[in-house]
């Protein structure tokens, strides 16, 4: 009876050693997957059974047992990429993925993602990734849904300000009498170099993204301390009825809007400023058709002048125009402003907001999951949010292959919500998480469990010398 159990025993230890060394082969063979989690073993013994002995009820071990096997989660060293959408988690959490076709979650910490044909953000299964749509404030809209591109264009926005901060030279003297009365937009140079002091041109978007030259003359006026202004357009461009008539430019064709910068005698910077807008019944009289701006009513809700160009044949444009002041109750003068120096004159500064239509070039990762579209246009769009999980009990996930798990009664249900929020880690951008097997501790593994196995061995080649001299008994 003795010598049969002893044989079950390493019968036992045999068995629970071979599927140990499948755990190390296991690990060794995933030593470069992505994502992957080693996997460790622990031994129990069996049941004993009980034998009579001189002192009593003793008992006598029975053999081992494979006790249990746990994943370890630690995370795994990350490897640089150039693709933007390979995403590493730094700390705890899972990527959620769907299976096209069904609306089965699994989880993963391979962050190997691209888009697909269809804009969908998915994994080399197929699998699509999960998260949320943003709006353009860079919250999130509704719920976790599957994350798909779908602005692969950047539409053009038109321009509402510039900004032109200049010096003009205060040793400079005045060219001609009224700088508009000039102004003949008939023809091929509107105005000629020798009726103003300087000029600088700024470039603006219309509605649909073209780009127009808005230019600002300046001369000095009648006092010191005064200048005026002129703001135009290229009068072949001027869409305001009346403007241009059979394909030729009348002469007022291309004014916006003139005024005066009045500067302070002792600062140089600006005290005052004025503007009349043009639009004339008689295009081909400058004399005429000014609208003088003299009240509040007539400022921006910000304190600046605007002008109205027309790109567009009966679609307007309101351009606010900041010279570096602007009306609070007096004129106030910004950080960066216009002034009068006794230095050359020059453009200190200018800009224009609005942009043109723009192509997707790449997106970008931050390390809260933001995903953002750079478009050719210089334009960045909230597109989506990566959404990461959690569970209560991680070992209690199940295995599904791919570096892909399922929840089960076990782990739990997932807890899910923005990455480096919840006890959730962070994502690292062009980043991609590798196995964290230990190779030199699975050979100290395989080295051990290859003993024990000999060992084992050992014990049933003895039993049955055992049991064959005991049937040698009988002769």
């Amino acid at each position: 009876m003795s010598l049969t159990s002893s044989l079950f025993s390493g019968i036992s230890g045999l068995s629970t050693l071979g599927n140990s060394l499948q755990i190390i082969g296991d690990n060794i063979a995933n030593v470069n997957t992505l994502g992957f989690k080693a996997s460790s073993f622990h031994f129990q013994d069996r049941l004993s059974q009980a034998t009579a002995t001189q002192a009593g009820t003793s008992q006598i071990g029975r053999g081992s047992a494979l006790g249990d096997i746990t994943m370890s989660f630690e995370q795994g060293s990350f490897e640089t990429t150039g693709n933007t959408t390979d995403m590493a988690i730094g700390g705890e959490g899972f990527f959620v993925v769907r299976e096209a076709g069904s609306q089965q979650l699994f989880y993963t910490r391979a962050g190997n993602f691209r888009y697909n044909k269809e804009g969908y953000l998915v994994n080399p299964e197929g699998y699509i990734v999960q998260g949320w749509v943003l709006d353009e404030n860079g919250e999130d809209s509704g719920s976790v849904t599957d994350i798909q591109l779908s602005s692969f264009t950047s539409s053009p926005e038109a321009s509402t300000k510039i900004t032109i901060i200049t010096n003009l030279d205060a040793s400079q003297s005045s060219n001609t009498a009224d700088l508009y009365s000039s102004w003949d937009g008939s023809q091929s140079t509107p105005l000629a170099d020798t009726e103003y002091e300087y000029q600088t041109t700024v470039k603006v978007y219309d509605s649909l993204g073209s780009t127009h030259d808005i230019t600002i003359y300046y001369d000095k006026g009648d006092t010191s301390n005064q200048w005026e202004y002129l703001i135009t357009c290229n009068p072949d461009e001027d869409m305001r009825s009346g403007a241009i008539v059979s394909g030729s430019p009348k002469t007022g064709a291309g004014l916006l809007a003139r005024g005066s910068l009045t500067f302070s005698s002792s600062s140089g910077t600006i005290s005052d400023m004025s503007m009349a807008l043009y639009a004339p019944s008689n295009w081909n009289s400058v004399a005429t058709g000014w609208s003088v701006q003299s009240t509040a009513s007539d400022l921006s809700s910000d304190g600046y002048f605007s002008f109205t160009p027309e790109f567009i044949s009966g679609v307007s444009m309101t351009i606010k125009f900041n010279p570096g002041s602007h009306y609070d109750t007096s004129w106030a003068n910004d950080a960066l402003t216009t002034t009068q120096f006794s230095k050359a004159s020059t453009t200190t500064y200018q800009a224009s907001n609005g942009y043109g239509a723009g192509d997707l070039q790449s997106v970008d990762v931050d390390v809260d999951g933001l995903m953002t579209g750079v478009y050719s246009n210089g334009q960045l769009i909230h597109l989506n949010r990566v959404a990461l999980a959690k569970f209560i009990d991680q070992q209690g996930l199940h295995k599904e292959g791919s570096g892909l798990f399922r929840e089960t009664r076990e782990s739990g249900a997932a807890i899910t919500n923005h990455p480096g929020t919840n006890g959730l880690g962070s994502i690292s951008p062009n980043s991609l998480e590798q196995s964290n097997v230990d190779i030199a501790a699975e050979f100290v593994k395989m080295i051990t469990s290859q003993r024990g196995f000999q060992a084992n061995s050992k014990i049933i080649s003895t039993v049955d010398q055992m049991l064959s001299e005991t049937i040698q008994m009988k002769r």
